[in-house]
């Protein structure tokens, strides 16, 4: 009894395999190859008329190259520290609400202006607009979201819109 009877192997099927794993190996194998040659390529062009001396240099070069970059990263990361910290304390949360003052009036020229930076403080500019004296212009501080003065309907609304908008450096 053979060995591959004992296991329930066909010789065919082996044979089929060995020469796929081969065929498999020989591809792998001109990969390499290539490879190789390509690698051989760049060092022969690297190393092409350089003497260890000017491959000194070159490195030498590089390395300041280097050390150049890293400094100039440094002084562009703090001029963006310094801008986002800046614009932390810009108004970049904005509430506004269209409305007409006097009923009989219509076409909606007057607003109430919420201006918020990231801490919710700034201010309400509430214009009201009267044809006949004129416009009235107002303005209310807020602290952390509140007003210590009572605000219109209005300008609550346009308080919480600017709350709720989105801060665009988070």
């Amino acid at each position: 009894m053979s060995l591959f009877e004992t296991f329930g192997l066909d010789l065919e099927y082996v044979v089929i395999g060995l020469i796929g794993f081969s065929f498999f190996l020989f591809i792998l194998s001109i990969i390499l190859l290539v490879k190789n040659h390509k690698l051989n390529q760049k060092y022969k062009k690297f190393m092409q008329g350089a003497d260890a001396k000017n491959l000194e240099g070159r490195i030498i070069e590089r390395f300041s190259e280097i050390d150049s970059l890293k400094l100039e990263s440094k002084k562009i990361k703090s001029k963006i520290e310094s801008l986002t910290d800046n614009l932390l304390i810009t108004y970049q949360k904005i509430g506004i609400v269209k409305y007409d003052a006097f009923k009989e009036m219509g076409g909606k020229l007057s607003f109430a202006l919420a201006l918020l930076n990231d801490n919710n403080d700034g201010f309400i500019l509430n214009s009201m607009h009267s044809s006949r004296e004129g416009c009235y212009t107002y303005i209310k501080e807020i602290i952390k979201g509140e007003s210590f003065v009572v605000l219109a309907e209005e300008e609550k609304t346009a308080l919480e819109e600017a709350i709720n908008s989105r801060n665009y450096m988070k």
